[in-house]
């Protein structure tokens, strides 16, 4: 009867081992599928330009999403039968007839653990960096869309302000055109300035020199007189040739 418990146990372990494996190699696989569709899909969304993203049609996203959606499903399930298998090696190495061989059990026991432990770690990392680029996918679309909005209803205000730019970069010429014709008028009104001091004070020194030797101060007199004097006669003669020349005209 001892044999006959033995042999029954042992192949309930060998059960168990064989369902692990095959749940194993069928995360192994799915888990590979799984992280080449959420590589593809955000790489197919990031590579897209935003024109064709924003026109895809809802019903291929709609079955992109529910491939993930299935797959994700069954990935848990398949994690959660891994962990029920686990748990009943667990319970199977604590019965009084396998203390006998606890340490190779254990051992086989821990190997199945840390495939578990990889397997749905790896499982949940695959899963929150697929939601993330999803995320940020989603962030940039909409993004994109508001900007969009905001162009296409603003267009005429954007034609308005590319107006009211040109005019005021106008203004701002002119406004730039008149501080250089200020400047110049500035710089010439401060060099007249000095040249009329300058003939003041040369005036002022011949006035001096006039005032100490009173023969060139006459000289400068009779100088002055005899230039009015030719002034008069020039214009008298003028004024007598433009009068004769009037006469001449009109008869």
């Amino acid at each position: 009867m001892s044999t006959t418990n033995m042999a029954t146990s042992s192949n309930y372990w060998e059960d168990l081992r064989k369902q692990a494996r095959q749940l194993e190699n069928e995360l192994d696989l799915k888990l590979v599928s799984f992280s080449k569709l959420c590589t593809s899909f955000s790489s197919s969304s990031s590579n897209r330009d935003q024109q064709t993203r924003d026109s895809r049609s809802d019903s291929a996203g709609s079955f992109q999403d529910n491939m993930l959606l299935a797959m994700t499903t069954e990935l848990e399930q398949l994690l959660t039968n891994l962990t029920a298998v686990n748990d009943k090696m667990v319970g199977y190495t604590n019965t009084p007839g396998a203390s006998s061989h606890n340490a190779a059990l254990m051992h086989t026991l821990q190997r199945h653990r840390d495939i578990l432990q990889d397997y749905t770690h790896e499982f949940h990392k695959t899963k929150s960096n697929f939601h993330s680029l999803r995320e940020r996918e989603d962030l940039l679309g909409s993004v994109h869309r508001d900007i969009e909005s905001y162009k296409s209803s603003t267009g005429v205000n954007n034609r308005r302000t590319e107006l009211f730019l040109k005019e005021h970069e106008h203004l701002r010429s002119s406004d730039s055109l008149i501080d250089n014709a200020i400047s110049i008028a500035m710089a010439t009104k401060e060099n007249i300035t000095f040249q009329r001091g300058v003939l003041k004070s040369i005036q002022t020194r011949v006035t001096t020199l006039a005032n100490r030797f009173p023969t060139i101060n006459s000289l400068i007199q009779k100088i002055n007189l005899r230039k009015r004097r030719d002034s008069l006669i020039l214009g008298g003669v003028i004024g007598v040739c433009t009068i004769l020349l009037l006469l001449y005209t009109f008869h």
